[in-house]
């Protein structure tokens, strides 16, 4: 066997110019190879070929070398079907000769997704993905977050920080699947999706490469919209963009966000009118309430207004009423992970909504430390989440023990939506920590009144102790 890889080593050179079908035969005096024919047109392109099947028998072994070319190494692309992700599908093949693969990861854009495959074509990719995991973003990634009611800097619902470390999950299963040796996103060298995306990638498969090209400044030499659009044309692409400036924006069953424009002044107010997606400002809403009624069974919501859906369909029409009513509209100045700070507006109807709800039952069924605990706790995962360190021990931890607090968030919430706001109307529970007996001004059977005069002289100690202590100092002074 032996012989047989070193003869097979020397055969690649001579297979390297002609197409043959060889024969491995084994005979009484040892291995030997008869070639069957030859295939001198393909010899002329001076490009090697590779093995395309391999028959083996008792006798006979058979390497059957095609008319195919080697594969060139492939990349995937994380495709947005947007003129950045476009031009980076020939700019990926002429840079660095490689196939391309694009992925797009549907975690809820809608009609973005139109018209993706006929543009990836056109663009020159060899495979378009288009996968779809709403369901999946929605129960393992959104409902995390809304367990532990993670807000960043007291305002942020993590719209695009979740869905981050889902896509990247999806990316390197494409990657495996396609036998990628790398992988490519669009991501700016400002922003903190590059973090999110290469802390992902990285954690789940370390061994595939990263291109971020617009860290790549000595070879990624577009900087403007203007300059992409003549790069695809230059190289036959003619797609429906145009020079035109606009919100940037990233959109999923969570949210829509937007950046750029008069965002980037933070003395201008949004031009709510130009900008607003998902619904209208509270001034637009309809001068009538909205009744919103949803259950939750262990912190997981399951009906909304009597009807049981799946949580990305609770999401989706959470959406449509909030966005109605204005709710959701949440215009912040944040703290980026790269150190610099950047405005944006976001809107989140659906996620607003469905974070009172849950808060809302909380209330009712959480005890005073667990309550403090994990509100602590909640912002801690919210900075995890932000920073893009999903897939590590710490939110794996935090998380862990939100679960075991969610085992008695069971119940009913009702509200109502009015002009951007979120009103309570009732909440119930059978796991209820509320006694009307102990907290009624009137006087129960579980609770005596005189009670009270031990704990507020044990609970008042220190403080006693420490102003006999200053009196004491203050009389030593004289």
């Amino acid at each position: 066997m032996q012989k047989f890889l070193l003869f097979f080593c020397i055969l690649v050179l001579h297979i390297y110019k002609n197409c043959c079908i060889l024969t491995l035969v084994e005979t009484r005096q040892g291995l030997r190879f008869t070639a069957l024919s030859y295939n001198h047109t393909k010899a002329q392109e001076s490009l090697p070929f590779i093995i395309s099947n391999i028959h083996v028998s008792a006798k006979c072994r058979t390497l059957n070398f095609q008319e195919e070319y080697i594969m060139k190494e492939k990349v995937v692309l994380a495709y947005s079907g947007g003129l950045d992700t476009t031009a980076l599908i020939p700019w990926l093949k002429e840079t660095f000769d490689y196939e391309v693969v694009c992925c797009c990861v549907n975690c809820g854009q809608g009609n973005e997704l139109d018209g993706l495959d006929e543009r990836a074509k056109l663009s020159g990719a060899s495979k378009l993905y288009i996968e779809d995991i709403v369901d999946d973003f929605s129960d393992n990634y959104i409902m995390p977050c809304v367990q532990a009611g993670a807000v960043y800097e007291h305002k942020y619902l993590l719209g695009t920080s979740m869905a981050r470390p889902a896509i990247a999950k999806k990316l390197v299963e494409i990657a495996r699947k396609e036998n990628a040796v790398a992988i490519c996103h669009g991501a700016t060298g400002k922003g903190n999706d590059q973090i999110r995306f290469e802390l992902g990638i990285t954690a789940l498969a370390p061994d595939i490469k990263i291109i971020a090209p617009w860290r790549m400044t000595d070879v990624w030499t577009m900087q403007s919209r203007e300059d992409e659009i003549a790069f695809c044309k230059a190289h036959g692409i003619d797609l429906p963009f145009d020079a035109s400036h606009s919100y940037s924006r990233d959109r999923n069953l969570w949210h829509i966000s937007h950046e750029g424009l008069e965002l980037e002044d933070p003395s201008q107010a949004p031009n709510y009118d130009n900008m607003l997606v998902l619904g209208v400002t509270p001034e637009k809403a309809p001068d009538k309430e909205t009744e919103v009624t949803m259950t939750f069974e262990q912190g997981v919501p399951k009906t909304l207004n009597g009807k049981e859906m799946k949580v990305s369909e609770i999401i989706t029409e959470l959406n449509k009423l909030g966005g109605e009513n204005g709710i959701g509209i949440v215009d912040i100045v944040e703290n980026r992970v790269v150190g610099m700070k950047s405005r944006g507006v976001y809107e989140t109807p659906g996620g607003t909504i469905l974070m009172a709800a849950h808060e809302q039952l909380e209330e009712l069924t959480l005890d005073r430390e667990t309550m403090e605990t994990k509100k602590k706790l909640g912002s801690q995962f919210a900075q995890v989440v932000y920073e893009g360190k999903w897939y590590t021990p710490l939110r794996e931890a935090i998380q862990a023990f939100v679960e075991s607090t969610q085992k008695y968030v069971t119940g009913e919430v009702k509200m109502k939506l009015y002009k951007g706001n979120i009103i309570k109307a009732g909440t119930t529970s059978p796991y209820s920590l509320y006694n009307e007996s102990l907290a009624s001004f009137t006087t129960g059977d579980l609770y005596d009144h005189h009670d009270a005069d031990g704990f507020i002289t044990l609970f008042g100690l220190p403080l006693k102790v420490r102003a006999m202590m200053l009196k004491e100092v203050e009389q030593n002074k004289k």
